[in-house]
C-alpha cells in the first residue's frame, strides 16, 4: 500500500471502487457486494459523486447496514460500511 494509511483503509475486508460512476451505480454496486459478504464484514467504498454522501446515509439507514465512517479527501468520498449481521 502506498501513501499514508488511514483507519478507513486498514479496517476494510473488501474495497469497492465506484469512482467516476454517478447515482445510482455506487449504491447498486455496494448492495451487490454487501450481499456477497458475511455479516459483520467491513466494506470500503470509494466514490466521486457528491450525491453518494446522502445516498449511502439513506441506504444504510433503510437496509440495516451500519455506516461506520464517511469522509471526503480532495473530492473523493470514502465510506466504511459494516454489513448487517
Amino acid at each position: 500500500m502506498s501513501g499514508a494509511s488511514t483507519p478507513i483503509e486498514s479496517n476494510a475486508d473488501r474495497v469497492l471502487d465506484t469512482r467516476g460512476l454517478n447515482c445510482p451505480m455506487p449504491i447498486l454496486k455496494a448492495k451487490k457486494t454487501l450481499n456477497e459478504m458475511t455479516g459483520g464484514s467491513l466494506l470500503k467504498v470509494l466514490a466521486t459523486d457528491p450525491g453518494a454522501v446522502r445516498d449511502f446515509e439513506y441506504f444504510c439507514r433503510h437496509t440495516g447496514h451500519q455506516l461506520m465512517e464517511s469522509t471526503e479527501v480532495e473530492g473523493e468520498f470514502r465510506f466504511l460500511i459494516r454489513r448487517k449481521g
